[in-house]
């Protein structure tokens, strides 16, 4: 039996697979732009498996991750970049970094003065990265919702944001009434900025309301499935689908569902 750890094992599979004699034809032809999709997929399906509680898959899942972070790193260290132990002591340095009031003599911190002291060590980083500008480092590759909370997050840290959430509210008032004016022209560009403004100000009032706009609009994506699969469910008793009934109808069989809390 081998002695070698678990996460040598991983990496020796990586490097079998890219070997560019014996490895396999569809690895060897990865690049990290290739990769990138799946890196961004496997995290989401961590995140399914955490909502499901199921401990295997959720261990199965990171497993997969896990094999993301191992397989950039064999491209970079093809390339003589780094490795995966170059990544792994780096954010070990940044971790003990960023906790003083754990690793170092710094007095013990609540869980906001962490995030006070965790976004401060980031603003010290991004300047000695030479990264200036507020928004600077906010991922562009971000999901849209997701990127929109960051930015207007670092903005108001530099006062740059409403009083409150009323005043958001007013704000997505107006920005529907703008878009409401612009239907008559139908044109199409002017529809998207009108309809982007909207979507980043609801972005705004789940910030101000302590809210993960991405999280909300997962939820009602969920219960927009729970709801329509009702439908779906009593028309199929009867005989029916969604396409041979009135629009009336389903709206009747919504209503009833929400009454049921779907």
């Amino acid at each position: 039996m081998s002695d070698e750890s678990p996460i040598t094992a991983l990496i020796g599979v990586m490097a079998a697979l890219r070997d560019p004699a014996t490895g396999c034809p569809w690895d060897k032809e990865q690049d990290f732009r290739s990769i990138a999709p799946y890196t961004i997929e496997e995290a989401y399906e961590v995140r399914a498996a955490i909502e499901q509680g199921d401990p295997a898959q959720i261990r199965d899942e990171l497993g997969d991750l896990l094999f993301q972070v191992v397989y950039h790193a064999q491209m970079a260290h093809e390339r003589g970049w780094f490795g995966f132990n170059d990544v792994a002591r780096a954010i070990t340095a940044k971790m003990i970094r960023r906790h003083p009031h754990v690793f170092g003599d710094a007095a013990a911190r609540d869980a906001a003065a962490q995030t006070n002291a965790w976004e401060a060590q980031k603003e010290e980083e991004r300047r000695a990265r030479a990264e200036h500008g507020v928004l600077d480092g906010v991922a562009q590759a971000l999901p849209a919702l997701k990127r929109a909370q960051k930015l207007t997050g670092r903005a108001a840290r530099v006062g740059f944001d409403w009083p409150d959430a009323p005043a958001v509210l007013d704000k997505l008032a107006e920005e529907t009434a703008e878009l409401r004016a612009e239907l008559p022209q139908a044109d199409p560009s002017r529809l998207a900025d009108e309809l982007g403004d909207m979507l980043f100000v609801l972005v705004n009032l789940a910030r101000k309301l302590g809210l993960d706009a991405e999280t909300c609009l997962e939820g009602a994506n969920a219960k927009f499935c729970r709801r329509f699969g009702h439908i779906e469910s009593a028309l199929a008793a009867r005989g029916e689908s969604p396409a041979s009934v009135s629009l009336e109808e389903m709206e009747r069989l919504w209503g009833a569902a929400k009454s049921e809390g779907l």
